[in-house]
């Protein structure tokens, strides 16, 4: 709905977060609803929203507690937003923030809405830790009973084993395989050297730490909890020290991925602030990008396909609706999940048979000038909280392409479940 001629343009007026930190540093006593709070704060003083009534906000985690069962609207009330302003948890694991972005931006495009937030959390130091199903199982049945015996039997059967609490899990429910273990899978079927995984993360930290000091993100991104820059930014970092690193998916002989080429488990939070043009206009905003094209892809990871290898599909889709080419683009912000998820994802869409057989194509994408990619860091440097990646992309596609005074960028995210979300962004 976003390009058929008839809808409204969606307008990205901007973004901000907090800074990414790895798991179980800076933001160990800070909840979901904490972080995305202070993140829902700081947008609402960057661009003077308190007390005003905006048609949605849409957010979400990945991993979460029963509490948070409505987090958007619970961060929404804690955010300076009038209380009129609804909020609606929505979760397409790794990519739910860039699916937020697409459900407002769809909104607005329908005129049902003028201005929106859109936007994710995630922390893995403050994640679930629940009974295991046997001991729900005693808790209920004794919940259950009608008399102080009926209550009191079930107890009778309590075993130590019982007490071993359950995890979130990490691993895909189908094949029984981690995502870095799925991933070492594809990146042997796309040959993806260590060398060149080691190569793209220094590149990663080089850039990140680049941006900071160049003032970059001064204005994306909020202080919070002492932290005022991604802690996972490795300053310091060299080709060699990434060569010295051991696998740790694969650990024989032909094992690549390693905890320097892949993204740390991190805490933080992310939005951005999406509206109609006239409302954009009314309150003075200026408009730095608009959301143009989006795809959601899914792929068989079961049998024939890689995991995170969807947005290579989605991209094709979205260009093919979009009558773009791969090259028509001046950034690409394409999701570090591992290392060898961007190369792979670059190197299919420059292969004749997957272009062929796997996406219907006559001939190859093509390649992507590198120099473009991920230019003020990626997420193995900046960190990965979940939900909260799409966020960060698209507030930093859309002040690239301001700055850059025109232009396109695409944004792509792979996701758990063998899902792709991608978008495309032209400047204002």
């Amino acid at each position: 709905m976003l390009h058929d001629g008839q809808a409204k343009r969606v307008a990205i007026v901007g973004g901000i977060r907090i800074p990414f930190c790895r798991a179980h540093s800076v933001y160990t006593d800070a909840s979901n609803q904490d972080m995305m709070t202070a993140t829902l704060k700081a947008l609402v003083d960057k661009y003077d929203l308190k007390g005003q009534t905006l048609g949605d906000v849409a957010l979400g985690a990945v991993i979460k507690h029963s509490r948070d069962w409505n987090l958007a609207r619970e961060s929404v009330i804690g955010s300076g937003l009038s209380l009129r302003t609804p909020g609606v948890d929505m979760q397409r694991a790794c990519g739910t923030s860039l699916e937020a972005c697409i459900n407002i931006g769809n909104k607005i495009a329908l005129g049902q809405i003028e201005a929106g937030i859109a936007g994710g959390t995630d922390s893995i130091s403050d994640a679930p830790i629940v009974f295991n199903d046997r001991l729900r199982s005693v808790l209920l049945a004794s919940h259950r009973g009608r008399s102080f015996l009926n209550k009191l039997t079930p107890w009778f059967g309590l075993r130590p084993g019982h007490l071993v609490p359950e995890f979130p899990a990490v691993t895909e429910p189908r094949t029984g395989l981690s995502m870095g273990e799925s991933m070492e899978i594809t990146a042997k079927e796309f040959d993806v050297s260590r060398e060149h995984q080691d190569q793209l993360a220094l590149s990663s930290h080089i850039k990140a730490a680049a941006a900071y000091d160049a003032g970059f993100y001064d204005d994306l991104v909020t202080p919070f909890e002492g932290a005022d820059e991604d802690n996972n930014i490795r300053r310091d970092s060299t080709y060699e020290k990434l060569q010295k690193l051991k696998p740790v998916f694969d650990r024989s002989a032909t094992g690549t991925m390693t905890a320097g080429n892949s993204t740390p488990l991190t805490d933080g939070a992310a939005a951005v602030l999406l509206t109609s043009e006239e409302w954009a206009n009314r309150k003075n905003l200026p408009v730095h990008a608009f959301l143009t094209h989006c795809r959601i892809a899914a792929v068989n990871f079961i049998d024939t396909d890689g995991l995170l290898m969807a947005p290579a599909f989605a991209v094709s889709e979205m260009l093919k609706d979009a009558d773009l080419t791969l090259q028509d683009f001046d950034f690409y912000e394409i999701h570090e999940a591992f290392a060898a998820q961007t190369i792979a994802t670059i190197k299919a869409w420059q292969s004749e048979q997957f272009c062929r057989e796997r996406l219907g194509r006559n001939h190859p994408m093509g390649p992507i000038e590198l120099s473009k990619l991920n230019v003020k860091g990626g997420s193995i440097a900046i960190g990965h909280p979940f939900a909260a990646t799409g966020a960060r992309v698209v507030a930093t596609m859309a002040k690239l392409l301001h700055e850059n005074g025109g232009g396109r960028g695409l944004v792509s995210v792979c996701t758990a479940g063998g899902m792709g979300v991608t978008a495309i962004l032209e400047s204002s």
